[in-house]
C-alpha cells in the first residue's frame, strides 16, 4: 500500500522539503575547480546542523557520509574522500534530511569548469526527464506514466536509464512504498491519489545502462566507465498537480 499524507503531514514535509532545498542552493554555490568532496560534505555538515535537521543519510545502513557525492562515472552513493573535483569533471550531489520525522530527498548533477558538450547534453536530458516524470505524478495517473515518460525522454536522446536504481516512496521515513523504475510500460501499476509523495529520481548513463558496485559496498559506478548523471525532488500529488517539495 502507498501511504497517503494526512494535510498536516504534506504541511510538514512541505517545511522539510523547503529546508533541503536551501541547503542543496548552498552546495551548489561550493562546487568549483580543487575542492574536494569531503570538504563539499563537512559544508553539508555544517549546513545541516545549523537548520536545526538531521542527515537522513548519515548512519542508514551504515552510509558514512551525510549526503553523497558521486564524481563522472559514478551513479549514485559515492562516498566523500579526498578526490579533488578538477575541470572536466561532472558532480551530482544527493542529500536526504529528517525534519521533525518528515523527510525530503534531492540530488543534482553540475559540472566542474567547462565540460565536454556530450556532459552537458547528458546533465540537460536528465533534468528534463525528471521534469517530464513529475509532470505526469498526477490523480488517476497510474505509477508506470511516470517510468514511461522518464525512459522515452532519455532514450529519445541517445542515452540509457539505470535500472539497478530506483525511485520510491517518502514521508514518514526515508524509503516507502511504492518503488518508482525510471522505465517500464504506460498504464501499469497502482493508480494515484492525492497524498501520495513520491521521491522521482532518473539516473542516466552516457553509455550503458549496467552498473557495478565497489568495494566499498555502496559506490556504484558504470560498468563501461562513461558518465553517469542524477536528478532528483520530493514531489506531492496534489488536486492541482504535482507539487515539487525540494523546489
Amino acid at each position: 500500500m502507498i501511504p497517503i499524507k494526512s494535510k498536516e503531514d504534506l504541511k510538514m514535509l512541505k517545511k522539510s522539503g523547503k529546508i533541503l532545498s536551501k541547503i542543496m542552493h548552498r552546495l551548489q554555490k561550493f562546487i568549483r575547480i580543487g575542492v574536494s568532496t569531503i570538504e563539499i560534505d563537512q559544508l553539508a555538515e555544517k549546513l545541516i546542523k545549523d537548520a536545526f535537521v538531521i542527515s537522513a543519510f548519515k548512519g542508514y545502513n551504515g552510509f558514512p557520509a551525510n549526503i553523497c557525492i558521486s564524481v563522472n562515472e559514478q551513479v549514485v552513493h559515492g562516498i566523500p574522500g579526498q578526490e579533488r573535483l578538477k575541470e572536466g569533471d561532472i558532480v551530482s550531489l544527493d542529500a536526504g534530511i529528517n525534519y521533525k520525522g518528515y523527510f525530503s530527498d534531492a540530488a543534482i548533477t553540475l559540472p566542474v569548469g567547462r565540460i565536454d558538450s556530450k556532459l552537458q547534453k547528458l546533465i540537460e536530458v536528465t533534468r528534463n526527464a525528471l521534469s517530464e516524470g513529475i509532470k505526469q505524478a498526477r490523480i488517476n495517473n497510474h505509477l508506470s506514466d511516470i517510468s514511461y515518460a522518464i525512459q522515452t525522454c532519455v532514450e529519445s536522446q541517445g542515452f540509457s536509464v539505470v535500472r539497478q536504481f530506483v525511485g520510491h516512496g517518502i514521508g514518514c521515513s526515508l524509503h516507502e512504498d511504492p518503488q518508482i523504475p525510471n522505465f517500464g510500460l504506460p498504464h501499469q501499476g497502482e493508480v494515484l491519489k492525492k497524498g501520495m509523495v513520491f521521491a522521482i529520481e532518473p539516473m542516466v548513463n552516457l553509455g550503458s545502462w549496467e552498473c557495478k558496485i565497489l568495494d566499498n559496498g555502496w559506490t556504484a559506478v558504470t560498468k563501461d566507465g562513461l558518465p553517469s548523471a542524477h536528478f532528483e525532488h520530493t514531489v506531492a500529488i496534489t488536486e492541482e498537480g504535482p507539487e515539487i517539495l525540494t523546489n
